[in-house]
Formats: structure tokens, C-alpha cells, sequence
């Protein structure tokens, strides 16, 4: 028998740790792409995952875009008004509604009351909606070269949330009712709150249609929680647009707020003479501002905002309004 060659051994173990290797090297090779597989697929998800993530994120910034943006207008009216800090009126009138149109197109004459009908009365609930942009600017008074933005959206309730807008159009409307219970004819200068008119049209508005007289409905705000009660405003004697409605305007803001405050028992802070108010400066006829109370103190708040307390307020203002007239 022939002896096997050392070299043929040598090569037969070479062959053999070789064919060891490649097998044991595959089956790493396949744990190793077995884990790369799964690490893959785990950043994959990683990666989807981020995507949602941005997707929202870009979704939160295009809202806090549209909201700043908003806020913006808002801002903008609300400078206007800063520009005059020692006004109290924050109410804005716009001069067009919100598809553009001004309030005096389409009015026909058939529209103003008759001049053999009961007293005549306007109503104007001051501010609108925040949706309408009122910072344009109109003359402060006929002639006058100070402009003032066209309206503001006012307060709002600190504790009840409600806008003054809103709260204003609400006691607005039940004095209307009111009024015409007691036989008065009404003129609104507004019944919506999306409604565009502004101060000035305001004013002119209510004198177009025939009335003897204008009450603005108010609210009142202020830095400190402790402001309570209820004041008028009037244009006053030496007022350079209409001082020829002192007296009656006067008479009016004091029949209204001390009927007012007896009904409501709010706080009577009297009447307050300006000069600097754009819906007062363009009236043709008596006109006063009623600030009902403060949206920024929790009792007026609460109770301005409570239906059964409207009524009364609403009755408290029609008292003072038979009075004027009954003089």
C-alpha cells in the first residue's frame, strides 16, 4: 500500500479548513445581512415616522401663520385706538358692509319714517366683528384733518369671554323691542355683527333716517378689575363740530344713565364731555354714548351678560328715554 504524501495531507487539510471557513464566513455573512436588514427597516420607520412629525409641524406653523396674520389686523385696529388713550369709546363703525357695499347704497327714501309718526329713535350698538377690517381712516369731524380709524373691535368680557360687540348688538336689540312696545319707531344702525359702518356713517346714517336722537351702546374696559359702574358721554360745550348739540345731548346722556343706574343699580360716574369722538363730532342730531359697565370687573361682567339683567338694562335706558322726551 502506497503511503500518503505529507504534502497531499497538507493539502487535503488545507482544502478542508478552507471549505470550514467559507462556511462558517457564510453564516455570518447571512447574520450580518440579517441585522442590516432589520436596521434598515428600523431607520426606515425612524424615517417615516420624522416625516409625520414634520408634516405636522408644518400644518401647526401654516395655522400659527393664519392666526398671526389675524391677530396682526387685529393689532392694527387696536393701534389706532391706543393712538387716543384718554377715549373711552371703543367701539368701530365701518363704512362698508362686508361684501363691500356701503351702508347708503340701495336705501331707498321710502325707508326714513315719517315725519307724523312717534318719536323716532337710533340705535347704534357700537363695534362689529373682529372679522371685519375697520383700520382704515376717516376724518375725526367735517373739515377736520385729524383721521381716526373707521371703527375698533372693543373689549371683551374677562370672565364671561363675550365680546363687547356681541354684548352691545344684544342689549341693542332688546331695546329696540322695548322701544317699540312704547310705541317709539327704531332705527338700527346695525343688526348683525359682520355689518361694515363706520363712525362717521353711523352718525349720518341715523340722522338720514329720520331721528330725533341717537344712543350709542357701549361697554367699558379698563386696566384694573376694581372699575365698576356706568358713565355717558357727550360732546361738550365748546365741542369745534357740534357744540350746537350740547345742551340736548347733555340732557339725553343725563336722563338715560341716571334711569339706567337707578334700574341696574350700577355705580353712576356721570357724564363725561369729549370732543375726540368721530360718531359724536358727525352727528346732526342729540347724541350720546351709554358705557353700560366694565367688561374688565367680574360683577358688571357676569350680570351685563345674564338675559334676565339685559331686560332690565334695556328697560332702564327706554325710561330715560321717556324722560328726555317728556321734558
Amino acid at each position: 500500500m502506497k503511503k500518503t504524501s505529507m504534502m497531499a495531507v497538507i493539502l487535503f487539510l488545507t482544502g478542508m479548513l478552507c471549505v470550514f471557513s467559507l462556511f462558517f464566513f457564510n453564516r455570518t455573512a447571512d447574520r450580518l445581512i440579517v441585522s442590516t436588514e432589520k436596521d434598515v427597516d428600523s431607520a426606515m420607520e425612524a424615517i417615516s415616522m420624522k416625516r409625520d412629525e414634520i408634516k405636522n409641524a408644518e400644518k401647526s406653523f401654516a395655522d400659527a401663520i393664519e392666526k398671526t396674520d389675524a391677530n396682526i389686523k387685529r393689532l392694527k385696529q387696536k393701534a389706532r385706538a391706543a393712538q387716543q388713550p384718554a377715549e373711552r369709546e371703543r367701539a368701530n363703525i365701518p363704512m362698508e358692509d362686508s361684501s363691500g357695499a356701503s351702508v347708503f347704497e340701495g336705501q331707498a327714501s321710502e325707508d326714513v319714517f315719517s315725519s307724523e309718526a312717534p318719536h323716532i329713535v337710533a340705535i347704534d350698538p357700537g363695534h362689529q366683528s373682529e372679522k371685519i377690517d375697520m383700520s382704515d381712516l376717516e376724518p375725526n369731524g367735517p373739515g377736520s384733518s385729524e383721521m381716526k380709524a373707521k371703527c375698533t373691535t372693543g373689549t371683551q368680557g374677562a370672565f364671561t369671554g363675550i365680546p363687547e360687540y356681541s354684548l352691545n348688538l344684544n342689549i341693542s336689540l332688546k331695546l329696540k323691542d322695548e322701544l317699540e312696545s312704547r310705541g317709539y319707531q327704531v332705527v338700527m344702525t346695525r343688526t348683525d355683527n359682520d355689518t361694515a359702518i363706520s363712525n362717521k356713517e353711523r352718525a349720518e346714517y341715523a340722522a338720514a333716517q329720520g331721528a330725533e336722537i341717537c344712543v350709542r351702546i357701549h361697554a367699558n374696559g379698563s386696566d384694573s378689575g376694581n372699575s365698576s359702574g356706568a358713565l355717558a358721554m357727550s360732546p361738550s360745550e365748546s365741542n369745534p363740530y357740534v357744540s350746537s348739540l350740547y345742551e340736548d345731548s347733555n340732557q339725553l346722556s343725563w336722563d338715560i344713565l341716571d334711569s339706567y343706574c337707578s334700574v341696574t343699580g350700577f355705580t353712576n360716574w356721570g357724564v363725561q364731555y369729549t370732543d375726540t369722538m368721530t360718531g359724536i363730532n358727525w352727528s346732526s342730531i342729540p347724541v350720546t354714548i351709554l358705557e353700560m359697565g366694565f367688561m374688565t370687573n367680574e360683577n358688571d361682567d357676569r350680570q351685563m351678560n345674564d338675559e334676565a339683567f339685559q331686560n332690565v338694562m334695556a328697560s332702564g335706558i327706554a325710561d330715560g328715554i321717556d324722560t328726555y322726551f317728556s321734558r
